[in-house]
């Protein structure tokens, strides 16, 4: 993939790299020494004068995955030139670890790619739980990866989930604001504490059963399990979830059939980072309701 721009002023390419490209500093510095920024197609050094009429050329080849492209049915919810988004069923890892290397989110994508001749990588912008099902937004590139990262950390990303959980809120809608923090090694879980990071969840209550509630859940903070804890600190915690649920609702869990957490992603919401239009994407998926 590449990206042009005719200079209509002069300056330094670094200049035009940032500002009417929108390159991140990590990406243009990684990009110098693959000889990738071109002027008039010509290599050049990020302090090369740019004179107006020049043409700047950012060439953005992706490097061959070192996991193995698998083949499998992909449930696309959006795709464009930049960005691809796709449904994760419950149980699917998204990135290739050092235990396993086939059959996560990564996998298929590469393959996709492959199949219809993108030459794209596996860049996710969102992050979901191997048990979490639903949207993941994927960058097609690591220009645009960047993109998404900045309106992510300026809470322009705004994340939609539903939640079964034991018993529900006394109010039908509030806020749970907890620090959370990593429980000490070696555990790899998260705990509500005073020294944790600052976090914040919108909840609203959709339908109420008998000893069971369907939340929508507004995350306003990223942090790890971050839904999960809270439901749980709140004392309402997700259906489902083996880790972080309690005696009572698990037992609830395995009377309705849940053996993990009832949370899936279900709409995201964002400025395109390209265009700046607003895009909604919606999940295909969604929390069962009990018949009870």
């Amino acid at each position: 993939m590449e990206l042009t721009h005719t200079a209509s002023r002069p300056g330094k390419l670094s200049s035009f790299l940032k500002s009417e490209l929108g390159l991140s500093t990590g990406l243009m510095n990684r990009l110098k020494y693959q000889n990738a920024l071109l002027v008039n197609g010509n290599p050049e050094r990020t302090n090369f004068p740019v004179s107006p009429g020049d043409k700047i050329t950012v060439i953005l080849d992706e490097p061959t995955p070192i996991y193995p492209p698998e083949p499998m049915t992909l449930s696309i919810r959006y795709e464009d030139a930049h960005l691809l988004a796709v449904d994760k069923p419950s149980g699917m890892l998204i990135h290739p670890s050092r235990h396993k290397n086939t059959g996560t989110l990564a996998n298929g994508v590469t393959a996709y790619y492959q199949e219809t001749c993108q030459p794209c990588a596996f860049h996710p912008a969102t992050r979901l739980d191997r048990d979490t099902f639903g949207i993941v937004l994927l960058a097609k590139n690591s220009h645009i990866h960047a993109a998404l990262n900045k309106l992510h950390s300026e809470g322009a990303l705004r994340k939609t989930y539903h939640a079964l959980v034991w018993n529900g809120p006394e109010e039908n809608s509030g806020v749970i604001e907890a620090p959370i923090r990593r429980k000490p090694l070696p555990s790899l879980l998260r705990e509500v504490a005073e020294d944790g990071q600052s976090a914040k969840t919108e909840f609203q209550v959709l339908h109420r059963g008998n000893g069971w509630s369907l939340l929508e859940l507004h995350p306003l903070t990223g942090r790890t399990h971050q839904l999960r804890v809270h439901c749980a600190w709140a004392g309402f915690p997700i259906l489902g979830d083996p880790q972080y649920g309690t005696e009572a609702s698990l037992a609830l869990s395995e009377k309705l059939g849940f053996a993990t957490q009832q949370l899936g992603a279900v709409h995201l919401t964002l400025p395109h980072p390209m265009t700046k239009q607003e895009i909604t994407v919606t999940s295909g998926l969604d929390v069962p309701l009990p018949a009870f």
